[in-house]
């Protein structure tokens, strides 16, 4: 469903000065329309006082009641996408691209730091950072917020994904489709993908004062990070120049929780060390019969090809490789990744998915 183009919204605004201007009633037409569906995609949802789509909902977790944050933009009752961030421990901020592509076509989406993250409650207990307890936070959220199977699209960017995947592998029942954007389905796999192959890109001096410092543990040094911004990040990570990142991925990186980000992921770079070092889901792909989009990009820190199994091993996949993406193809591939995304999106809720497409 298309709502409005840049000149069909032109139109709606035009139309709508004009009938400011005259006591005469408008004929129907095509902007007419349009600015009822726009209506309609920004009409509040909730009651009471308007606070712009923000809820924050509470959470029961092992130790006790905590609160996470949630904002919907946008009104669709049958496509809601709800957005997991990745870091572990970034924000839910260097998602705001998608208001530049997904409102243009109707797409509601919402909004979620998870605990620990932005604006959500931070227990600062490493014991609460927990796969298995953050999918029950996952569901909670679906709950409170009334996602269903016949609206509820979970999108998981990086660490995201491997969230997201985790759900569907429990609560694919509640899905109406499932996007597992720049994560391979195995952290040992990711790890040798680091080692064997992104490594050895890496100018050979570059690589070994790297590895000199990773063997010393010397992680807070700040050259660990002065290497890898320009050798890694910008090559890998986001392939912009590092003064022309998009201002919204070094707001969400700046605030990541560095305590969740190591327990869950490690310290170094190259591969993973910390809680998840020994997840890997690859062969229970064939479980999930949800529709599910894969993403990739050419220049990932995940593997590309990896990305392209996934969509093979589940029942229904599609898969995506920005060509000119990395790990933030949402950035800096972002014409690709935003069409593949909506195609995917459209397709699962006309009922057109065809499976094993490369979209």
């Amino acid at each position: 469903m298309n709502l409005f183009s840049s000149s069909r919204l032109a139109a709606v605004l035009l139309s709508a000065a004009l009938a400011g201007c005259t006591q005469t009633k408008a004929p129907a037409t095509e902007s007419n329309a349009d600015s009822g569906l726009l209506a309609a995609y920004f009409q509040p949802t909730e009651t009471g006082v308007q606070d712009g789509g923000v809820r924050v909902i509470s959470i029961s977790t092992p130790k006790g009641q905590f609160k996470v944050w949630t904002k919907r933009f946008g009104h669709n009752p049958r496509i809601k996408v709800l957005l997991l961030n990745g870091g572990p421990g970034a924000t839910h901020e260097y998602f705001e691209c998608m208001e530049n592509f997904l409102p243009r076509e109707g797409i509601e989406f919402i909004y979620y730091d998870q605990l620990g993250c932005g604006l959500s409650d931070n227990p600062k207990d490493t014991a609460m950072w927990s796969l298995p307890r953050y999918v029950e936070e996952v569901e909670q959220v679906r709950q409170a917020l009334n996602l269903t199977k016949d609206n509820f699209y979970l999108l998981g960017h990086s660490w995201g994904g491997i969230l997201a995947a985790e759900y569907a592998f429990k609560y694919q029942q509640h899905l109406k489709g499932l996007i597992i954007s720049n994560m391979m389905m195995s952290c040992p796999a990711y790890g040798k993908y680091a080692q064997d192959v992104l490594g050895k890109q890496m100018k050979p001096e570059v690589l070994a004062e790297v590895r000199a410092i990773e063997a010393r543990k010397d992680f807070a040094n700040p050259r660990y990070m002065e290497l890898l911004m320009p050798n890694f990040y910008a090559e890998h990570v986001l392939r912009l120049p590092l003064d022309q990142w998009p201002e919204p991925v070094t707001r969400s990186l700046g605030k990541s929780n560095q305590s969740l980000y190591v327990t869950m992921q490690g310290p170094s770079e190259f591969g993973i060390a910390g809680k998840l070092a020994t997840w890997d889901r690859t062969a229970d792909l064939p479980k999930l019969t949800v529709p599910v989009l894969a993403i990739g990009g050419q220049h990932d820190t995940m593997d590309p090809a990896h990305m392209r199994m996934i969509a093979t091993k589940v029942q229904r996949g599609n898969s995506l490789i920005c060509p000119n993406g990395s790990h933030m193809s949402l950035y800096d591939d972002q014409q690709t990744y935003f069409t593949g995304l909506l195609k995917f999106l459209k397709s699962v809720d006309e009922g057109t998915l065809k499976p094993g497409a490369t979209l």
